[in-house]
């Protein structure tokens, strides 16, 4: 199905041409359903040079020799041909054969023209014909190059983005070892040393409590950094452990970071002397391993920023599986006693919660609340494949999350949903990658064809512009303006006169043609051609001088066919 464009403008093209074809048949004395034939038979053809670009090239040749106005629609149907016939033979085949129509038919329907003149006829059949298709023939086979070298570099962009992402797996493996070495050992004896004073008999209840608290921490924070490394190596979320089967008969420590382990961050903060509330509502629905991360690391930047801005005020945790998402949010109440200004923060929690909710298709919100507490709330979709990417919602639910317009699946939109990829932007090349990959050796043969083009379109157009001058001398020797016929007067010497004329020995004088007054009786005749037009396409402004006894007897001017 061609676009609107082309089509409007293939329908402009032929029409154009049609009407071109129509002015031609009436400039030629053709009658007018003649001319009406003529161009519709070049809208026609104009038409059909796409699809049979062969079969209308020689048929529009045959038809260039009788009419005239074929003479446009030849140029247009060549250079589309020589596009268009694959293969370097039958490419040669179909020029040639057309040439010879059109060249064959042009002596058949004009037996008696000079050898002269029908050179130059066929030098200018031979341009008309085969430099449109030569053009034609190179404009494609640079726009195959230049297709294929598009092609290659968008491979060399995939083969690079492909590097580019193993030194990236490189250099979070080289961070993965680096943080597993450093804080991996500094977390396992903070273990250690809050594991021995745990059980020192010195210590009160209390303050075992609140050291088991820390020893509690510590391991979680251990099995968070295992995750992390995880990833880090991995690229992807680190599988999690079952349930009772740690190595070794070992508990595998606290549950997965997700909505499973909030209940553990509850706890920890209940031990910590918060007063912590978990509220859920609706039935429980499977989120994405990164949406049910991101659902943990709320409830944990929530509970974090309580206990450092709103220490000892009251703290509510809500899970609210609504139909399409679920909606998680701690809120804590205003805070009994100011906070210690000393609390460091480094402002970056919001902004990385912010950009996980994003990239799962959700989002966050966080503010102050009415009754002078602070609220942080998350909106996270649910996933019917786990592949990280919202699904259609149930019924005529509407969703309650909105994509960001900056979200990484909009960023190709060529692409599917989800891959950000920009080097596939090539994909949409008239010409497929899988045909590049074995065109090395072709490319050197296109580069060949389109200078033995070029060389042969240099060499016609010196021919044409050869002929041309030939053909201006000549013109020379048969031709005279009429003020040249009208300064030479009856009487005058047969030597004079003939000084002040060309001798018309050219091609191009052909003699006085149909139509010319008889010659007066022993008088010998010079005919010579007007620079004139004649009253039409077929007749010819003919000069004629006849001599007897060295003298000027009669000088006519008429016209033949």
């Amino acid at each position: 199905m061609w676009p609107t464009p082309r089509i409007v403008g293939e329908s402009f093209l032929s029409l154009a041409l049609a009407l071109l074809a129509v002015g031609a048949g009436l400039a030629d004395d053709k009658s007018t359903a003649q001319a009406v034939g003529i161009g519709l038979a070049a809208g026609l053809l104009s038409l059909l040079r796409r699809g049979l670009p062969a079969s209308t090239l020689l048929a529009t040749a045959a038809g260039s020799a009788p009419f005239f106005g074929f003479a446009p629609l030849l140029l247009v149907v060549a250079w589309s041909a020589g596009r268009r016939i694959d293969g370097l033979g039958k490419a040669g085949g179909v020029f040639g054969l057309a040439y010879g129509l059109s060249l064959g038919l042009s002596v058949a329907l004009e037996p008696h023209v000079s050898i002269e003149l029908l050179a130059i006829a066929g030098m200018f059949m031979l341009v008309a014909i085969l430099v449109p298709g030569l053009a034609g023939r190179y404009w494609s086979q640079r726009r195959t190059l230049t297709d294929t070298l598009h092609e290659y570099n968008a491979q060399l962009l995939r083969e690079r983005e492909m590097i580019s992402g193993q030194a990236r797996m490189l250099e979070r493996q080289r961070i993965a070892q680096d943080m597993h070495d450093s804080l991996g050992h500094q977390l396992a004896l903070i273990a250690v040393h809050t594991g021995a004073l745990e059980v020192d008999r010195e210590l009160t209840g209390q303050q075992r409590e609140a050291v088991g608290v820390l020893r509690e921490a510590s391991v979680a924070a251990m099995h968070e950094l295992r995750d992390v490394v995880g990833v880090l190596r991995d690229g992807a979320d680190a599988p999690r452990p079952a349930q009772g089967a740690g190595a070794g008969g070992e508990d595998p420590g606290p549950p997965s970071r997700g909505v499973a382990g909030i209940e553990n961050l509850a706890d920890t903060s209940r031990k910590a002397g918060a007063d912590v509330e978990i509220r859920r509502s609706g039935e429980a629905r499977t989120l994405a391993p990164t949406a049910d991360h991101a659902a943990y690391r709320v409830v944990q930047e929530g509970l974090t920023n309580a206990h450092k801005h709103a220490p000892g005020a009251s703290i509510t945790i809500g899970l609210r599986y609504e139909p399409d998402s679920l909606v998680v949010e701690v809120a804590n109440g205003p805070v009994p006693t100011p906070a210690s200004s000393g609390v460091a923060s480094g402002c970056q929690g919001l902004a990385g919660l912010e950009e996980r909710a994003r990239l799962v298709g959700g989002m966050v919100h966080a503010g102050p609340t009415a009754n002078g507490g602070f609220r942080l709330a998350g909106v996270l979709p649910y996933t019917s494949s786990g592949d990280g990417f919202p699904s259609p919602p149930p019924g005529d639910a509407t969703p309650t999350f909105v994509a960001t317009t900056n979200d990484f699946r909009a960023q190709n939109s060529a692409g599917p949903a989800g891959d950000s990829d920009p080097v596939i932007d090539w994909n949409g090349l008239p010409k497929e990658l899988a045909k590049a990959v074995n065109r090395t050796k072709r490319s050197n043969g296109i580069a060949i064809g389109c200078g033995a083009v070029a060389l042969v379109a240099v060499v016609l157009v010196i021919g044409v512009v050869i002929a041309g001058v030939f053909i201006v001398r000549e013109a020379d020797k048969a031709m005279i303006d009429p003020e040249q016929y009208d300064a030479v007067t009856i009487g005058q010497s047969e030597k004079s006169v003939r000084g002040k004329l060309p001798q018309g020995d050219s091609f191009l004088n052909t003699g006085p043609g149909d139509g010319a007054p008889p010659v007066p009786a022993g008088a010998t005749c010079l005919t010579l051609l007007s620079s004139d037009f004649g009253s039409s396409w077929d007749a010819e402004p003919v000069f004629r001088f006849c001599f007897k006894d060295g003298e000027l007897i009669e000088k006519k001017s008429f016209e033949t066919t």
